[in-house]
């Protein structure tokens, strides 16, 4: 398989086919995120992803999950993305889910008969990143949409009958906005009507602007305890049913996975235990992105 610059996956897509469709990130402004820096976003040569496929129809044969990396693949043009699909579902026969990331530009971009289109040609699940529901947080990532555009992405989304995950990020609005943070974004997930939420929490990379805010004083990034007590006030004020709740992504210090509304006090009585130093955090050498 031909993989260029750093390949991202979700933790969810460890078993699934790996399949490079794009490199790089078509926003990659984010001022929390590295993965992408000085890689111009372009779109990989279709004799390229080809040659993949057929690698893929060679070696992977009880596969049955298939993940298009990198960064956004859902920014590819329908005419672009319906054909490869299409060759997918002939070639690999055996791939039941299709997974890909799609930010709000690339979701905006789509029309829900698009979206449709996809369903019906095998993408089941797009995975979002909110990263906060606070529009000042989100203002000074650069994430470059606002928390209404957010809602109405993910509403497109589960409107087409597509699985929706979204990611946020613990931490990312600072000791002065952790408050704010946790409950605007709880107030978004409320509304973004979707199946699955996954918290990640900010862990600073040498050459982005927000480490740069750290060295600097002009960001204050949250201890343990705050980290705890921001997950707590978020899970508190989500208003959800069924929706699976994940904190287990090696960048956490108290691993979760729950159903909400069904764990929400179970999950609360955890995250209190952690807090009064009942059970043991994730050591930092053990955390990572």
């Amino acid at each position: 398989m031909d993989y260029q610059g750093n390949v991202i996956r979700p933790p969810s897509e460890a078993n699934s086919i790996i399949l490079q469709v794009t490199v790089g990130c078509s926003h990659n402004r984010c001022t929390f995120c590295g993965a992408y820096k000085g890689e111009r976003f372009r779109f990989k040569d279709p004799a390229t992803i080809d040659t993949d496929i057929d690698y893929a129809a060679s070696h992977y044969q009880r596969h049955s999950r298939l993940f298009l990396a990198d960064g956004d693949v859902l920014i590819t043009p329908q005419h672009r993305l319906v054909p490869l699909l299409e060759k997918i579902r002939t070639r690999l026969p055996r791939v039941r889910r299709i997974s890909l990331y799609g930010n709000c530009k690339s979701i905006g971009h789509k029309t829900l008969n698009d979206l449709v289109e996809l369903k019906a040609l095998g993408l089941d699940r797009i995975y979002m990143g909110l990263e906060s529901g606070d529009d000042g947080v989100l203002s000074t990532i650069c994430k470059g949409s606002t928390s209404e555009q957010m809602i109405d992405s993910a509403r497109k989304v589960r409107e087409s009958g597509i699985f929706l995950s979204v990611t946020i990020l613990l931490g990312i609005g600072g000791v002065e906005s952790s408050a704010r943070h946790a409950i605007n974004t709880a107030k978004v997930l409320n509304q973004m009507a979707l199946n699955q939420i996954a918290a990640l929490t900010v862990m600073p990379i040498p050459g982005t602007s927000l480490h740069d805010d750290i060295l600097h004083g002009r960001f204050q990034m949250l201890d343990k305890i705050g980290i705890l007590n921001e997950l707590k006030t978020l899970v508190q004020h989500i208003e959800l049913d069924k929706v699976q709740f994940q904190a287990n992504h090696a960048s956490n210090f108290l691993p979760i996975d729950c159903r909400l509304s069904r764990d929400k006090a179970a999950t609360l009585s955890r995250i209190d235990q952690a807090l009064a130093g009942n059970i043991p955090l994730m050591p930092d050498y053990m955390r990572g992105l």
